[in-house]
This record gives C-alpha cells, sequence and structure tokens, in this order.
C-alpha cells in the first residue's frame, strides 16, 4: 500500500507540473491620451445614463426594479477595453452599464427599460430579460448566480468551437454564496474553460455587509479548491481593471482555464431604486465618492497631464448629456408593444 501511495503522489505531482503557476495581481497600467479620453468618456456615458433611468424610474416611465450602476462603471468599461470582437458578457440584473459598454445603443436600452416597442426586447423585457446576440451580450439575468452556469456553458460553447473567444461572466459578491456557482467552478476547471469569472465586490449584498454574509471575504480565493486562480482588482481605478483583463483574457486564451477577479468596487445607491440603504452611513458613501471616484480618477489625470482643459472635458459631458436625453426621449414616446407580441417569442 505504501509503494501504491508513492505512485499515486508521484503521478499527482507530475499532473501538478503542468498547471502554470498562478498569476500575480499585476500593477496598473499607463493610459495613453488616447486610452484615458475613452476611459472617461465611456465610464460618464454610463453614469449620465444610469442618473437619468434613476430619474425616469421617480416619473413612473420604468416600473418594476431599477437597479443603478453608479460608482462602479470603471469595471465594465476596462474589462472592455480588453476584449475583443466575438467575446461574450453576461451578467445579472445591473446591467445597464455592461450594455452601454458592449456598443448597445443608449437608445435601445432605456427603451427596454420604459416597455417600448424599440427596446432590445421589443418592450417585453427590461433590464432583467435584455440581451443582444449581434453585440455578443447574453443578458442580465434576475435569478442571483443563474447567470454563473450560463456563462460557463458560452465559454463550453467557444471551447467546442474552437473560436478563441473568452466569456466574461459577471456577478455580485451575494452571488458568490451561491451553489450553482461552485458547480460552475469545478466544470470549468475540469475541462479548462475560457471564462473570466468577475465578481463586483461592492460590499454589500443586497443589504448585507461582506463581513456579515461571508465567512472568506477575500472572494479571489472562492475558487482555490477548484485549482482556479484568483486575483484582487482595485475596481474603482479604470487602469488597474484594464490591467489585470488583459492579463486573465491572455491566460483564458492560452488554455489555462478559468480565472477569477475580485473587482473591489462600490455603488453610490442603494441595492435597487427602493432600497433606502440605511445600513451604511452617508459619510460612508461621500468618502468613497470624494477618495475613490473612478471618473474623477481620469479627469483628474487627464488635467495634471495637460491632455485636457475643463471645457474639453465639460464639451465631453455635453455630448454625453445629449445623448442620454435623445434616449430618454425616444424611451417617453416610443410605441409601447402590439398587443399581438404576447405571442412571440415564446418557447413551447
Amino acid at each position: 500500500m505504501a509503494t501504491a501511495a508513492r505512485k499515486t503522489s508521484a503521478k499527482t505531482k507530475k499532473a501538478d507540473s503542468k498547471t502554470p503557476p498562478a498569476p500575480r495581481t499585476p500593477a496598473p497600467v499607463e493610459f495613453t491620451k488616447e486610452q484615458e479620453l475613452k476611459a472617461y468618456r465611456e465610464m460618464l456615458l454610463i453614469r449620465r445614463f444610469e442618473e437619468k433611468a434613476g430619474q425616469l424610474y421617480g416619473m413612473g416611465y420604468i416600473g418594476g426594479f431599477c437597479h443603478l450602476y453608479i460608482g462602479q462603471e470603471a469595471v465594465v468599461t476596462g474589462m472592455a477595453m480588453a476584449i475583443k470582437e466575438g467575446d461574450q458578457m453576461i451578467t445579472a440584473y445591473r446591467d445597464h452599464g455592461h450594455m452601454l459598454a458592449m456598443d448597445m445603443s443608449a437608445r435601445g436600452v432605456m427603451a427596454e427599460l420604459t416597455g417600448r416597442r424599440g427596446g432590445y426586447s421589443k418592450g417585453k423585457g427590461g433590464s432583467m430579460h435584455m440581451f443582444s446576440k449581434e453585440k455578443n451580450f447574453y443578458g442580465g439575468h434576475g435569478i442571483v448566480g443563474a447567470q454563473v452556469s450560463l456563462g460557463t456553458g458560452l465559454a463550453f460553447a467557444n471551447k467546442y468551437r474552437g473560436n478563441d473567444a473568452v466569456s466574461l461572466t459577471y456577478f455580485g459578491d451575494g452571488a458568490s454564496n451561491q451553489g450553482q456557482v461552485y458547480e460552475s467552478f469545478n466544470m470549468a476547471s475540469l475541462w479548462k474553460l475560457p471564462v473570466i469569472y468577475i465578481i463586483e465586490n461592492n460590499r454589500y449584498a443586497m443589504g448585507t455587509a461582506v463581513t456579515r454574509s461571508s465567512a472568506e471575504t477575500d472572494f479571489s480565493q472562492r475558487g482555490a479548491s477548484f485549482r482556479i486562480p484568483g486575483i484582487q482588482v482595485d475596481g474603482m481605478d479604470v487602469r488597474a481593471v484594464k490591467s489585470a483583463a488583459d492579463l486573465a483574457v491572455e491566460w483564458c486564451r492560452s488554455g489555462n482555464g478559468p480565472i477569477i477577479l475580485d473587482m473591489q468596487t462600490y455603488r453610490y445607491r442603494g441595492h435597487s431604486m427602493s432600497d433606502p440603504a440605511k445600513y451604511r452611513s452617508k459619510d460612508e458613501v461621500q468618502k468613497m465618492r470624494s477618495e475613490h471616484d473612478p471618473i474623477e480618477q481620469v479627469k483628474n489625470r487627464l488635467l495634471a497631464n495637460n491632455w485636457a482643459s475643463e471645457d474639453e472635458l465639460k464639451a465631453i459631458d455635453k455630448e454625453v448629456r445629449e445623448i442620454v436625453a435623445d434616449a430618454a426621449e425616444f424611451a417617453q414616446n416610443d410605441p409601447e408593444p402590439d398587443a399581438s407580441e404576447l405571442y412571440t417569442d415564446i418557447l413551447l
């Protein structure tokens, strides 16, 4: 038996030697002027869009649930800067920013939120049932953690087809405790699927701090028992996100299997528009806004490097506000879906 044990140990060590060493957290990349301006505009578009969506919700144009992405813009913007055409994105219900980052039309997204026929799901889905196959955005999903299995399935399809595409699968710190997440981890690791698990750790699972809801608060280690490497990332710095995204994309395309990115971020608003967020202090939110705001960081660098003037940045803001205002106008006046749409897009 001792001989058999030694043989088994030797086989295990041999298998382990084939596994590449886990990557270390990279330093934030230094952006060029063009990259800084692109990041600034993209994050500002998401911020202004979400602010307008909040207004329309308050006016009654958007019904049901509405989860805003304000504060977390650097995560999806930095990730989108690292991918190529054909890579997919899938996420949960806090998804408007992800759609815009995948170059989906602001008009189409806002019209779907208001239930109009010009929306991406013809006004029948809202934020939890909106997708675009053309843009490789496979939806925001209302069932907590469900998208993790679907994102893993996208990665399985990529490997089966040999198309070199990577699945960007987003979920929150709260969803990290769901059972299907670990089933997906196991499958992805066994088959070395090209999937990046992006945990948008905004510190509060709905209204519960991670320190009260998770025994292990270092979410980069959640895949340890499945031999999935993970790194923690400053999710409020778009440069840090881009650097980690470059590493993760290369890791997956090289055939190493899945990787986890624990994005340390923060949402300024409540979990949804109906959440007063009384579980945290106003001082805490204000401190994050004043010291770590992702858009202000880029703005300050642009000004400090003399890559843009205050007037030029105001011009970008004006352009973005016009896009959002146009989307809101369209979403309020576009016709509602015809009653016949009740019988379309039904899986029998």
